[in-house]
């Protein structure tokens, strides 16, 4: 008899499922449910306690349901986890010593905290910096002055204490906001403008100076982004690079230098800007072998919404049905515009929750949030393009505030390791959603979000099994066993 293939295509080449090793079965197994909560005090609580399945063959059409069958899989998860920026690290250095330890063992100690696994960082200069600068003196084309030794003073040292709370690893990628202001047509760093043509090589080049002297201070690079937010003219650094512009920069330029510098096993993302245009550039991208072949994945940040519609999910399903053997990686999404009384608002969690669900459920395989701490003010940045993060420190005070963002995330991150896979999850009405996942040691964490003002009572359902639950208003879910 022909053995039936554990990976099943759909006739266009998309993943329609897998089938797990280990057929997953209830039987014994307690349910823990850890629960974030407004107005409750529950911030990943385990106040329900474990939970027995019990059988329950057919849910009637009264009964709301999350089915879940761990049997069935998909992509398999790389890591979660924040960026590094100039503003987090001068902000955490500007902290007593006992607040930066709190701080980093929240972020990346699997126990004590939620358990990053991933980390974008800049390559010089972002918004979120005190200034603007490069690792080369204006003008050096053959970059003979390059240095990070701007980094070691605040970046550098925070990346070093992160790596070694996440237990000697961390998977970080850096991005570009702009080439230095001589190699654009602007003569700024600032303000768009474009890489000229004359300076494609030395930008080339550059990149991999940034991965060799990152890991020379020992700081393994995994991989880098092309460009930063590629069609956005900015107030602050930015540069703009069409689709076959940036197609023929990494397959002419960028992908033949890494590979000659020894550092083809970086991985290469592309795009690294907003769902609207996701499709258009991954098409035109990966579209030319030449430069498909360099691209292990197209990133994609949250913030289509500027022209006042909402997050376009199902360009993310496009891309993945038509690319499914190209990673998608979220690179970056935050909420703009901080104010200082909205710290606690419960909006800014759900922000992150609705994201992550829908994200997970297209076919991303990473997920890396913005800044992961900024001051009292939503910076330091040097443009005042002040934004929140999951975690404000006042750097008068050394207060440490905790937005609900970073008890959204972690339920996704503290229950979702890497090698994890994506399992099937169906909510039944549309009062609540979710997502799940089985981890390596075959533990199932299924995450359910209730937005709405109603508690909403639900049986998580697996093959005629079942626990029944209790979701509060306003509140997300991790259910682990």
């Amino acid at each position: 008899m022909k053995k039936i293939p554990l990976l099943i295509l759909l006739a266009s080449g998309s993943v329609l499922w897998g089938q797990n090793k280990n057929p997953f079965a209830t039987d014994g197994k307690k349910v823990t449910v850890y629960t974030t909560a407004e107005k409750t005090g529950q911030k990943l609580s385990a106040e329900q306690g474990t939970l027995s399945f019990t059988e329950l063959k057919q849910p009637l059409e009264t009964q709301i349901s999350v089915f879940v069958d761990p049997n069935k899989t998909f992509q398999t998860i790389m890591g979660i986890g924040g960026a590094i920026t100039d503003a987090s690290a001068e902000t955490f250095a500007k902290l007593p010593k006992d607040k930066q330890k709190e701080i980093i063992e929240a972020y990346y100690d699997p126990n004590k905290g939620i358990g990053y696994t991933l980390a974008r960082t800049t390559i010089h200069s972002s918004d979120f910096s005190s200034g603007s600068y490069t690792y080369i003196k204006e003008g050096d084309k053959e970059l003979k002055s390059f240095s990070v030794d701007h980094d070691k003073k605040y970046r550098i040292p925070m990346i070093k204490q992160a790596i070694a709370t996440a237990g000697g690893k961390l998977t970080m990628y850096a991005s570009p906001w702009s080439p230095p202001a001589f190699m654009k047509d602007n003569k700024n760093m600032l303000k768009g403008g474009k890489l000229l043509p004359e300076f494609y090589q030395p930008w080339a080049t550059y990149y991999t100076k940034f991965i060799k002297a990152y890991e020379k201070e020992g700081i393994p690079i995994w991989g880098i982004s092309i460009q930063n937010e590629p069609m956005a003219t900015q107030t602050w650094e930015s540069c703009i690079f069409t689709g076959e512009e940036e197609r023929d920069f990494l397959k002419n330029y960028l992908g033949p230098t890494m590979k000659k510098e020894g550092l083809s096993d970086k991985k290469i993302i592309a795009w690294d800007h907003n769902r609207d245009m996701l499709f258009q550039r991954a098409s035109t991208v990966l579209n030319d072998p030449e430069a498909a072949k360099y691209v292990w994945g197209i990133g994609y940040h949250w913030y289509e919404n500027w022209s006042g519609g909402e997050q376009m999910f199902n360009n993310l399903k496009l891309v993945h049905e038509t690319y499914p053997e190209t990673n998608l990686i979220f690179t970056e999404g935050c909420k703009e515009k901080f104010d200082i009384n909205k710290v606690y608002d419960w909006k800014l969690g759900e922000l992150y929750g609705t994201n992550m669900i829908n994200d997970f459920n297209n076919g991303i395989v990473a997920w890396t949030d913005w800044n992961i701490l900024l001051d009292e003010t939503g910076g330091p940045n040097h443009v005042f393009n002040l934004c929140f993060a999951p975690i404000h420190a006042n750097v008068k005070t050394g207060e440490v505030m905790y937005t609900n963002e970073y008890y959204y995330i972690g339920h996704f991150s503290k229950f979702v390791r890497p090698g994890a896979k994506r399992i099937a999850v169906s909510p039944s009405r549309s009062a609540i959603s979710a997502t799940g996942f089985i981890n390596t040691d075959g533990k199932v964490a299924v995450i359910v979000m209730n937005k709405g003002d109603q508690k909403v009572n639900y049986n998580l359902w697996i093959e005629g099994k079942a626990v029944e639950v209790a979701s509060e208003p306003h509140s997300i879910q991790t259910l682990v066993f």
